[in-house]
């Protein structure tokens, strides 16, 4: 990573969120508060699918339960970095742990694309297949549809992370950001920039455009279906169930489409760290309550998990 003037890149300064003193004690405030309770919602999920035996056993919540898995390695690949440069406003990274960062970020993003299309199919088997529904979705077969999420999501990257990491960086370190995110090969230098800028674009380009396809197309035949039913209870419970889903994926593709069509000018810098901040602080922390706050069987679990917490507690008294 040699740069033109013969000096070497080993470390990067983030420039965070350019608040004030005392507006960066309230984000510091805020953000770990927000931090901390996504982690408590998403565990929460995670032992409630773990521990009930009704939970275990259902396709749609082994995959919320790998969400939520999803969701909190997430937030937490950028969070805990914000917090503590907002606690001590210097803002310096290495190298090394930019880029794994960056890796990281991206791939967990990757992932999280591939779990809302597994999640449609899921949902689309269930409404329009029902009968095939438990021969297709078995325990097995989601196994290996979750497997090949995380897999497909963490291999997607690997190759523009590669070429970029190969980069030489001219002149400035400086991020305009809190995340080591695509700013990053702004600070390249050219002519093989272009080459690893082009890979990502494109890695991008076919991960979100794909994954968005598949599942605008699935929740499209699953609401055609759903109309045509003359169950009025069916039709309820589909539309209750798949509302929840779509508004997860509507937040997650909102945000990412507003990294891809920010203004140019002086207004980007601004746009795509409230943009970046939506998509790793926020999202995370409203897609448990929006997927599990109004969802019976979630709460029913709660309260059984409740109840045998409290009849131990009894009993060791």
């Amino acid at each position: 990573m040699d740069l033109t003037n013969e000096t070497t890149v080993h470390e990067f300064v983030l420039l965070g969120l350019e608040s004030g003193q005392q507006w960066r004690f309230y984000l510091l405030i805020l953000f770990s508060f927000t931090y901390i309770i996504t982690l408590i919602e998403n565990t929460t999920i995670i032992t409630l699918v773990h521990v009930d035996d009704h939970l275990s056993q259902l396709p749609m919540y082994i995959l919320l339960g790998n969400f939520s898995w999803l969701e909190m390695c997430y937030v937490t690949t950028t969070m805990p970095r914000m917090i503590f440069d907002l606690a001590s406003p210097q803002g310096i990274i290495s190298f090394q742990d930019c880029f794994l960062q960056f890796y990281v970020f991206f791939s967990f993003g990757s992932t999280e694309c591939f779990f809302l299309s597994a999640m449609a199919l899921d949902r689309y088997l269930a409404i329009c297949h029902p009968f095939r529904y438990p021969t297709i979705m078995s325990r097995r077969n989601c196994s290996k549809l979750v497997a090949g999420c995380w897999i497909a999501g963490f291999l997607s990257y690997a190759v523009p992370v590669t070429l970029i990491s190969r980069l030489s960086f001219c002149g400035s370190n400086i991020i305009d950001n809190f995340v080591c995110d695509q700013g990053l090969l702004s600070l390249a230098c050219p002519p093989f920039k272009n080459v690893s800028f082009i890979s990502q674009i494109s890695m991008n380009f076919f991960i979100i455009l794909g994954n968005f396809v598949f599942v605008t197309i699935s929740y499209g035949i699953i609401i055609i279906t759903v109309i045509k039913s003359s169950n009025q209870h069916s039709r309820k419970k589909a539309f209750s169930t798949i509302s929840f889903h779509l508004v997860v994926v509507i937040l997650f593709y909102g945000s990412v489409a507003g990294m891809y069509v920010a203004p140019g000018g002086d207004g980007q810098s601004h746009l795509t760290k409230i943009v970046t901040v939506f998509y790793t602080a926020v999202t995370p922390f409203l897609n448990p309550m929006i997927y599990c706050l109004r969802n019976d069987q979630v709460k029913e679990a709660l309260g059984r998990f409740l109840r045998r917490m409290e009849q131990r507690l009894r009993e060791k008294k």
